[in-house]
């Protein structure tokens, strides 16, 4: 089974929480990521939180937000 791309809606009317919105990350110039296709990488560009600019290694990747998929070492 496969996780749904889109997250659930919350009814105003339930009585459950609502879950909260996940925080936005922040990259900066220089910083060490890893990501789940790609592996491990630098920062190499950033453009305005759209998107970054990713050395791999092996090759480059730019990384369109939300940046679910990297996480900051």
């Amino acid at each position: 089974m496969t996780k749904p791309s889109a997250p659930r809606r919350h009814l105003p009317t339930s009585p459950f929480k609502a879950p909260d919105a996940p925080a936005a990350k922040h990259f900066v110039l220089g910083d060490r990521v890893t990501h789940d296709q790609f592996g491990l990488g630098t920062i190499i560009g950033v453009e305005d939180g759209v998107a970054m600019l990713v050395d791999f290694g092996s090759r480059q990747a730019r990384i369109v937000s939300p940046y679910t998929r990297m996480d900051k070492l």
